[in-house]
């Protein structure tokens, strides 16, 4: 099959992805609980000819060819959206408090597109295609979710490949840029530090214990790890997002509780700021009397780009659509395009596919600022241009094809 074929199938359904598409656009879940978005597409799935397995809490995988010997290449789209009221101007906008505002509803339908040009040419398939629709990714547990639930296994897979949206890039829509290799995305950990003290009148604090003041103190000292105990290299992002405590002002209250992340690049300063955060809470807490304890919940690891994989990659990408639409990290650099590395200070789950099998991820411009796409993601009005999406749909499936032919 060659790119020109991927290339008209693809333009030919661009109306029925967007339509999927705007679908899911307007009818979106969080988390674990896509369950409008799950029906949908193992319906498409269904209609296209497609045995969609549940794969996890509420993930589910296809498999496009095994007509022939070969490896298994894995392609992920996810299908969470965020706790966002959406403000965006479009006619097909969500109403139930939640928004697409990442980009995710594109993903799912990319693949979608993708699912069905490789089930019109399975037989040419010179192995297998793994789909991957994934919930849960803005909360880093959908992809492990899917990985213990035998994601990768069944058959095993040989090499991996995830595709990202990017509102506000400054490129035509459809141009992809593909990850360097090494790691593009840091590991994230969510925490929280509850500071215990003993509640009294606020006219008598001598009488109890103020948690307020030790968090205040906690908070400042967390932000001296980065100043005093890092080194120049070391990339690290501590944020405390949240502090939550009493009712009245004139009571001092027995807790503070405080939510925020860390985004690091290595695995080794990710484990010493976690320890550090603990040693410093626990006792600036004990020096004010009051108690702290540290607690992390949801996160993943960084994300590692295959050498070899980014190199194909990179290569079938420029057949596919040309020098013009089509970037390594190195290229976008001697061009004047930026940082000679792919690193993002957003993290990705799929950093947890990455661990496990050789991947790679690739950056799609969906939105121009010039043409009035000047959103960044995760905000309630930004906007995507759909124009990106049978760009990506032929690129899921032409990588895929090109990986498996040439490593049969």
């Amino acid at each position: 099959m060659n790119k020109e074929q991927v290339l008209n199938e693809a333009e030919k359904q661009k109306q029925q992805i967007i339509a999927n598409r705007r679908y899911l656009h307007s009818h979106p879940g969080t988390g674990f609980d896509i369950n409008e978005t799950f029906e949908y597409v193992k319906s498409e799935l269904e209609n296209m000819g497609y045995k969609p397995k549940v794969c996890g809490k509420s993930g589910l995988v296809a498999l496009a060819g095994g007509k022939k010997p070969g490896k298994v290449f894995l392609i992920r789209g996810d299908m969470d959206a965020l706790p966002i009221k959406e403000e965006a101007d479009v006619s097909f906008a969500s109403s139930n408090g939640c928004m697409h505002a990442c980009g995710h509803d594109m993903h799912t339908a990319m693949l979608l597109g993708a699912a069905r040009i490789l089930k019109k040419h399975e037989d040419e398939i010179e192995g297998t295609v793994k789909l991957m629709f994934q919930p849960a990714e803005e909360i880093f547990e959908g992809s492990q979710d899917m990985i213990k639930d035998g994601l990768l296994e069944n058959p095993k897979v040989d090499g991996a490949l995830m595709i990202h949206v990017m509102a506000g890039m400054p490129f035509p829509a459809g141009t992809v840029v593909v990850s360097a290799p090494g790691v593009s995305a840091p590991a994230a950990d969510y925490f929280e530090i509850k500071v215990k003290g003993k509640g009294c009148h606020g006219s008598m604090p001598n009488t109890g214990i103020d948690p307020l003041t030790a968090a205040a103190h906690i908070l400042i000292a967390l932000q001296e790890l980065h100043a005093r105990e890092l080194s120049m290299q070391d990339q690290v992002v501590l944020t405390i997002g949240t502090m939550n405590a009493g009712t009245a002002a004139n009571v001092i209250p027995d807790m503070v509780t405080m939510g925020g992340s860390i985004r690091t690049f290595d695995e080794a300063t990710r484990e010493y700021i976690k320890q550090r955060m603990n040693d410093i809470a626990c006792a600036i807490a004990g020096a004010f009397r009051a108690e702290a304890e540290v607690c992390f919940g949801s996160g993943c690891p960084t994300l590692v780009n295959d050498k070899e994989l980014s190199e194909c990659v990179y290569g079938y990408v420029k057949e596919l659509l040309g020098e013009s639409c089509a970037f390594s990290v190195a290229k976008l650099h001697a061009l004047g395009g930026g940082s000679s590395s792919s690193k993002s200070a957003g993290s990705e789950d799929f950093a947890y596919v990455s661990q496990k099998v050789p991947s790679i991820m690739l950056a799609l411009a969906a939105g121009q600022p010039e043409k009035g796409y000047k959103y960044p993601q995760h905000h309630p009005m930004v906007k995507f241009d759909e124009d990106a999406l049978d760009k990506g749909s032929a690129v899921y499936a032409y990588t895929a094809l090109r990986w498996l032919e040439e490593h049969k």
